[in-house]
């Protein structure tokens, strides 16, 4: 009787896992629709923005209680950040987010079509599940140049927002660069070279980064989500004035005082394709993407 509860202990487990995990198959379907297209995803091209953030807003409606657009101007032209909504009768929120945007003409397929798909494949499995907290993913648009650090950012606008209206935030995360990683040694550098030493030189890990005073849930959240140890998960604990720790959707958050955090794969300290012509989908790892986006759900659903 022992054996046979253990074997149907273990058979629930796999399912649940399988019933959890990313389909690589559609984040590749993901990824050709929001990367090979004509033209580029930048705030020049309003147009293929839109594009964009319709169809996201399309693959939301499949599975979320509530999809809507958060409109604002810039220059007299319209941007959209698309929200959806999980388990909206709880009280607090965890915001899970990323930009939609490109950098100039290049496809931005890890910067940032890699958080896209996170989005998308994680509010595919969020449907029906049961939360202890309201999930909103939140996919903003103008993260990246000349809008950086300015008001017109779609986080800046989202985050203030929450602030206004005195909303009930437990926490954030941004997907910024999720599917880089390289096996070999030398391909992983830091903002300082001593970090090496505790860190490694290959790029094959995805990183929890964190400001100090990090705040409960970027807390709870990093310590589960190493946890689940689908793949090599590491985390940086640093100032905020180092270069690199805020470059993301997460500095409005903690800029409005929220607890936040960056779940990245070290963006231009690996990746040597950031903000070039040669950041197509073709150089990501889907596999390893994949086990990133089950990771932050199981997470989600323990936290």
């Amino acid at each position: 009787m022992r054996i046979l509860l253990s074997i149907l202990l273990l058979f629930i487990l796999v399912f649940n896992y399988s019933a959890q995990s990313s389909d690589t198959n559609l984040m590749v379907r993901h990824l050709t629709e929001i990367t090979k297209t004509k033209g580029f995803r930048h705030f020049l091209n309003v147009d293929l923005l839109n594009k964009t953030a319709d169809y996201i807003s399309n693959d939301f409606k499949k599975y979320a209680d509530t999809v809507y657009f958060q409109e604002y101007q810039v220059n007299g032209l319209t941007y959209k950040n698309v929200i959806c909504s999980f388990g909206t009768k709880n009280k607090d929120r965890i915001i899970v987010g990323e930009h939609y945007d490109a950098c100039g003409a290049q496809e931005g397929a890890d910067d940032n079509a890699s958080g896209v798909v996170g989005l998308l494949e994680i509010a595919r499995q969020l449907k029906g599940k049961k939360l202890n907290h309201q999930i909103d993913l939140v996919a903003y648009t103008l993260e990246e140049p000349p809008f950086f650090r300015t008001e017109n950012m779609g986080s800046y606008v989202h985050a203030k927002s929450l602030k206004d209206t005195k909303t009930e935030v437990y926490g954030m995360i941004s997907l910024e660069m999720i599917g880089f990683f390289k096996e070999e040694k030398r391909t992983q550098d830091y903002p300082i070279g001593l970090l090496k030493l505790f860190y490694g030189s290959r790029g094959n890990y995805i990183t929890l980064v964190n400001k100090f005073s990090k705040g409960k849930f970027a807390r709870k959240f990093s310590g589960d989500y190493k946890k689940t140890k689908l793949l090599p998960i590491k985390k940086f604990n640093g100032p905020k004035a180092l270069p690199g720790i805020d470059f993301s959707d997460h500095l409005n958050y903690w800029n409005f005082g929220f607890s936040a955090l960056m779940l990245t794969d070290k963006a231009f300290y690996r990746n040597k394709n950031y903000h070039q012509v040669t950041d197509v989908m073709e150089t990501l790892d889907i596999s390893k993407m994949a086990k990133v986006i089950d990771a932050a759900l199981v997470t989600l659903l323990g936290i």
